[in-house]
């Protein structure tokens, strides 16, 4: 905060008998500081929304456009799905997504399988997404200049 001093009349001769503080604050550094923090923000935010990490697979496919946030099923290292850093087996997997389909039948799943994992035990996880009752269903791969994830249409789930 800057202080100056204003004159109470208009004579300039010299003298410091008509001046008065100024106290007015300057706003402008603490628009600056929130400016940078807004910057801060949005650069930081999308690096906060990943679930559970993995490493996904390149494929060249084009995204599919969303008019919902689908839900995701993630598929680790080891081979245990997730759902919203959720770990489930494979027997407690399909009550919670039952549950979740009798909410919404329609909603896309995304799967996404760690490029470590046997082929075998992603489509054993699509194949109980269908059990428990979800029709559309996608794989997600990473684009192959590292981009962000594409969706890919599965085989045998209805689009």
């Amino acid at each position: 905060m800057a202080m100056g001093t204003i004159r109470a009349s208009g004579s300039d001769d010299g003298d410091d008998l008509g001046t008065a503080p100024m106290s007015e604050i300057n706003v402008t550094p603490m628009v600056d500081v929130m400016l940078v923090l807004l910057i801060i923000f949005m650069v930081a935010a999308p690096l906060m929304t990943t679930g559970v990490p993995v490493q996904l697979p390149k494929t060249a496919a084009a995204k599919v456009a969303q008019s919902k946030k689908p839900m995701e099923v993630t598929i680790d290292k080891e081979g245990k799905p997730s759902i919203a850093k959720e770990v489930f087996t494979s027997e407690t997997l399909v009550p919670r997504l039952r549950a979740m389909a009798a909410v919404d039948k329609d909603q896309v799943v995304l799967v996404r399988g760690d490029r470590e994992v046997p082929y075998g035990k992603i489509m054993e996880v699509m194949g109980l997404v269908g059990q428990a009752g979800f029709t559309k269903v996608s794989l997600i791969a990473q684009a192959p200049g590292g981009a962000a994830p594409a969706a890919a249409p599965s085989g045998g789930a209805a689009q």
